[in-house]
């Protein structure tokens, strides 16, 4: 087995003691959401941490989404977003709108490159008058390139 695969699959164990109070609390969501184990909970809990504190620091380029809820019938609202998402087409890579109701509209604008700023991005998206709610969620990965880079002879 190749030296990248097998540390891939590779697994250490680490020893935590937990008030009973909380155990109960982490077996109880281990159930109802369906883990295998206490272990495959704990994992997630801490990849997830250690994604938001590479956010946090800004300097890792992630991948994530801007969910956007918003009032199509505001003036320019998704010209406004369309030029925003143009401005920044290095980091923007695709989006997808569906329409709720009559006026509203929720989009997902997928997006990546480094976290501090996909997250001005995200604030010039939200701030915009007409949008009603947004939220930025990053995760700590990165896409495969879009095309495969040109063979050189």
């Amino acid at each position: 087995m190749p030296a990248k695969t097998a540390k891939a699959t590779s697994v250490s164990r680490i020893s935590i003691s937990l008030p009973p109070a909380l155990l109960d609390q982490l077996d109880a969501m281990v159930a109802k959401r369906g883990y295998e184990s206490r272990s495959q909970a704990i994992g997630e809990m801490v990849n997830y941490q250690l994604a938001e504190h590479k956010r946090q620091l800004g300097d890792e380029v992630m991948v994530g989404t801007v969910t956007l809820l918003y009032d199509r019938s505001t003036r320019d609202v998704q010209k406004r977003l369309a030029d925003l998402q143009y401005q920044h087409i290095d980091e923007v890579v695709s989006s997808l709108h569906v329409h709720l109701d009559h006026n509203q509209i929720m989009e997902v604008v997928l997006v990546q490159g480094h976290a501090r700023r996909l997250r001005t991005i995200a604030n010039a998206m939200i701030s915009l008058r007409g949008v009603i709610t947004g939220r930025l969620q990053l995760m700590a990965a990165l896409m495969p390139p879009l095309q495969a880079p040109a063979a050189t002879d």
